[in-house]
């Protein structure tokens, strides 16, 4: 348990290391690379939300198919 919080630890620092590096080293404007990523993290977010409702859609289905089937039991 102690190496997995420990290796997860490094990883989450190496890609925070990784992300500021590679925004300093950007080829484009800051302003131009901030919009870029904030364009990025509206889309993972409407996705998110997609995949969401997708699945509470799913469950209330499957609920609705048992309850169905219980009562005809």
């Amino acid at each position: 348990m102690e190496n997995t919080g420990k290796m997860l630890s490094a990883l989450l620092i190496g890609a925070a290391i990784g992300g500021i590096v590679g925004v300093l080293f950007a080829p484009d404007k800051g302003s131009e690379t901030r919009k870029r990523l904030f364009r990025r993290a509206e889309e993972l977010a409407d996705e998110v939300e997609g995949k969401l409702k997708e699945g509470t859609t799913n469950v209330k289905e499957n609920l609705k198919d048992k309850w169905k089937e219980t009562l005809e039991a």
